[in-house]
């Protein structure tokens, strides 16, 4: 998997362009860190016990596709 690479999210209005990497956060080695360009959305996911991935943290609002938006593009 990828440790650090731009990526971009579908926004409400707008794509949302930033650089999503690889981190350890609260007990996962293998979080994903989403952070935007202009600051508007940050967003941590991980996988679960079951390889499901989740969100760990967000900023607000959040919408559940960016999930899989991420996950496609770290693999």
């Amino acid at each position: 998997m990828k440790q650090q690479f731009e990526a971009v999210l579908t926004g409400s209005d707008t794509p949302v362009y930033g650089i999503a990497s690889r981190i350890s956060f609260d007990g996962y080695d293998n979080a994903y860190e989403f952070k935007s360009i202009d600051n508007s959305l940050h967003l941590i996911i991980a996988q679960d016990d079951d390889n499901q991935w989740q969100r760990l943290a967000s900023t607000e609002p959040f919408l559940q596709v960016w999930i899989d938006e991420l996950v496609k593009q770290i693999v």
